[in-house]
């Protein structure tokens, strides 16, 4: 699933990175980075629907062959509600 989120913390290039999941769960995500994470590094990590928020945890990083990294990240202080698009079916929001 495809969410946008912020995230942010990198110990060499400081500053926001918006990028999207690739998918979620209820314990961490995978998500697309520009940068290189190491295993263990702590990010901050902030939907961009919804008002999830969560200190999180990188489990590993994954060179993709474009450019850029799939990072896996474990929540370990997480806050809010998951909140994603109405579904085209019922029109109704999903909250997780």
């Amino acid at each position: 699933m495809a969410v946008a989120v912020h995230i942010s913390g990198h110990h060499d290039v400081p500053g926001v990175e918006t990028t999207f999941t690739e998918n979620v769960s209820a314990r961490g995500a995978r998500i697309l980075s520009f940068r290189r994470w190491n295993r263990n590094d702590h990010l901050s990590f902030e939907s961009l629907p919804g008002d999830f928020r969560a200190k999180a945890r990188v489990a590993y990083c994954e060179r993709l062959r474009d450019d850029g990294y799939a990072v896996g990240v474990e929540f370990l202080e997480p806050v809010g509600h998951w909140v994603l698009g109405p579904l085209r079916s019922s029109g109704n929001n999903l909250h997780g």
